[in-house]
């Protein structure tokens, strides 16, 4: 699990869309259990988050989390961020996301995935996203990849054998930039394997939320989002058995 709680607790750049940095926490004091009387990182919500229909309102009640008896608020399970509030996420605790990986084996015969490029930073990532109020886990995979991998156009009838094999690779806390000490993302890892050439008469373009999408190689090395390399090693892991 070494890939959990290095990006969220980055102190060389400021919180994302902000000029907040946050508190520098020493791996040794990342556990709540460690002894840390002076910790007080800056507290930060995103003033696009407040209102909402997404979000939560400010005053919070998760009694299903283990919380600060001081603040009442949700603490990060795995330890501190170095910045406390919810930051840019809409939700008090975990906020649910869902990460399809679709791939492939090339011509050349290499294992690829379909990937973007994030227009907030310029990393290429799973092409997933959040888990809509109401909205089942597999609505949200399907969703997700039309809306950031096809732009929006559906095409429902050459996909649905590509949809129906679904295999789960990873459920659980994420890495993400965004995460704050009481707020933070988890999500739901699918590969969905075109084994049988389903997407090569299917239009492939980033969506609003990207400025690219390419294949790329799963042993490529290339720098990706968040927890996302962790994901890709899940993958190989899989297609190797």
């Amino acid at each position: 699990m070494s890939f959990v709680h290095q990006k969220c607790r980055n102190v060389d750049v400021p919180y994302l869309g902000s000029q907040i940095y946050r508190t520098s926490v020493p791996d040794d004091l990342v556990k709540w259990n460690r002894d840390w009387a002076d910790y007080a990182p800056p507290n930060y919500t995103d003033k696009k988050v407040h209102g909402q229909a997404w979000a939560d309102p400010e005053i919070n009640d998760h009694n299903q989390y283990t919380f600060d008896p001081k603040t009442l608020s949700p603490i990060n399970p795995i330890g501190r961020t170095g910045l406390a509030g919810r930051g840019l996420l809409g939700r008090w605790g975990p906020n649910h996301a869902a990460d399809p990986i679709v791939s492939r084996i090339s011509d050349e015969g290499h294992l690829e995935f379909v990937a973007i490029q994030r227009r907030d930073n310029r990393e290429w990532a799973i092409p997933g996203g959040m888990v809509d109020a109401g909205e089942h886990v597999t609505q949200t995979l399907q969703r997700e990849f039309t809306e950031e991998a096809m732009n929006g156009n559906i095409d429902k009838d050459s996909l649905k054998e590509l949809w129906s094999d679904g295999k789960e690779l990873y459920r659980g806390y994420v890495d993400d930039p965004r995460n704050t000490d009481n707020a933070w993302m988890e999500t739901v890892v699918f590969n969905f394997h075109d084994s049988n050439g389903l997407l090569n008469n299917v239009d492939l373009q980033a969506g609003d939320d990207a400025t690219a999408l390419r294949w790329i190689r799963v042993d490529s090395k290339e720098p990706l989002y968040a927890s996302h390399a962790h994901f890709i090693d899940l993958l190989k892991s899989a297609h190797s058995k």
